[in-house]
């Protein structure tokens, strides 16, 4: 571990608090195994799911949902409505909330998703950034996808990503 990596450890909270919005029309409490497998994910990490919640691919229940989010978390993640069928609405609802973006995110997911499911990989417009002082993730609503997107990663990153917001 490096100084730096020290330094951000030891500055951050030990359990950072996560919100997870699921983007669907269709998903129930029941049938959301991308919002299942974000919480045992974080959960398993010592991140603490403050908030959980399932809202319409609408643009409006989205930006409320972050916002609302926002208030009292250090990271959301949202899963679904990434894609690009007209009721994909998850990355502009987004974008227009960010204040700095992070490219490079998803430019990293589209790659390590390449590897696993070949040219497909292009479809999503996975993304991430700040808003407030939060880190917002947006991923693809496959369970699979949520799997590589946290493990790969934002769960490496977490600590360290929360330690510069908090550092300004």
């Amino acid at each position: 571990m490096t100084e730096h990596e020290r330094r951000a450890a030891a500055e951050t909270p030990e359990h950072i608090r996560c919100a997870l919005i699921t983007v669907s029309d269709t998903r129930t409490a029941a049938t959301d195994t991308s919002g299942q497998a974000m919480r045992a994910i974080l959960e398993q990490h010592g991140h603490a799911v403050v908030a959980q919640q399932i809202v319409r691919d609408e643009i409006a229940q989205i930006t409320d949902a972050i916002r609302a989010a926002a208030a009292h978390c250090d990271v959301i993640i949202t899963s679904g409505g990434t894609g690009i069928t007209r009721r994909d609405s998850t990355y502009e609802a987004v974008q227009q909330l960010l204040a700095k973006e992070l490219p490079g995110f998803g430019e990293l997911f589209r790659m390590l998703s390449y590897h696993e499911i070949g040219a497909a990989a292009m479809l999503s417009r996975a993304t991430a950034g700040v808003f407030g002082g939060s880190i917002v993730f947006c991923l693809p609503g496959s369970t699979n996808a949520v799997r590589l997107a946290l493990e790969r990663l934002i769960v490496p990153q977490m600590r360290h990503l929360v330690w510069e917001l908090l550092r300004q």
